[in-house]
């Protein structure tokens, strides 16, 4: 392991996942331990770990990042073109140098693929079957998580051969930070009768104004497709500055990482 690779090991978030087989390997990536500056840096005006090539960050600062990142791991992260949709990639598939695919969750069969999900305010979703033989990663905006990106990423991990699933909910903007409208809690509405109510709550002083809840919201989606093994959901990725890029914070913000992959 390189000496940045080692200083980056501290700033990682190593998921309290109690379902997660042996056989599989998970982190999440903060704001730190990187080098890039301005609005891409750490918070405190060092170095910020940003992944995501499409922020207008310097590229060579987001490929030394990326490359840190890669020395932890077993494989290139498999990056995908995310559109808030719920289209699901084949990780194996995304290779270095080629073209980049599209979709918001990706899955894996093989020992060595990295699933990889940016984000910065909105959900990632990790995934495992019981035996270790499927992972998964899911990007959920409230767009994509209304339309099922979850659910589509369950089912293509049953097509794979998956069993039983668990998951875990990485860092996400908070219920007491997601100011939504009347649009999306309709939405949820339409994608969740009944259930989806219980994570709206109406903004003090704000007509038509709502928190929304997208950890209880996707705990909802995942337990209507048969996944009730679901942990994390704790941090907030607007009130921790210090921790993470949020783009509804900042405006102009880098993104953080939720890998997933078989050992």
């Amino acid at each position: 392991m390189t000496a940045p690779a080692r200083v980056l090991e501290e700033a990682l978030i190593r998921p309290a996942w109690p379902d997660l087989p042996a056989g599989v390997g998970a982190l999440a990536t903060t704001r730190k331990r990187g080098v890039s500056a301005g609005s891409y840096d750490d918070g405190a005006g060092g170095g910020g770990l940003n992944l995501g090539m499409h922020v207008a960050d310097d590229p060579d600062a987001v490929r030394a990042n990326r490359a840190r990142l890669r020395a932890l791991l077993p494989g290139d992260p498999a990056w995908i073109a995310q559109v808030h949709g719920a289209d699901v990639v084949d990780a194996g598939l995304v290779r270095p140098g080629a073209p980049v695919r599209t979709g918001d969750a990706s899955l894996a069969t093989g020992a060595g693929t990295v699933c990889a999900i940016l984000t910065a305010d909105c959900l990632p979703v990790l995934f495992a079957d019981l035996d270790g033989k499927v992972v998964g990663a899911a990007h959920a905006g409230w767009r994509g998580l209304a339309g099922g990106v979850l659910g589509a990423t369950v089912a293509a991990m049953r097509a794979a051969g998956a069993g039983e699933i668990t998951a875990w909910l990485g860092p996400a903007i908070g219920p007491d930070a997601f100011e939504v409208g009347a649009d999306v809690r309709a939405a949820f509405e339409v994608a969740l009768p009944g259930a989806a109510a219980d994570a709206f709550r109406p903004y003090p002083g704000r007509a038509d104004k709502y928190l929304a809840d997208i950890y209880a919201l996707a705990r909802y989606m995942l337990a209507r497709d048969g996944v009730t093994r679901v942990h994390g959901g704790e941090r907030c990725t607007f009130s921790e500055a210090m921790h993470f890029y949020s783009y509804r914070r900042d405006g102009v913000s880098g993104r953080q990482a939720s890998l997933i992959w078989i050992k």
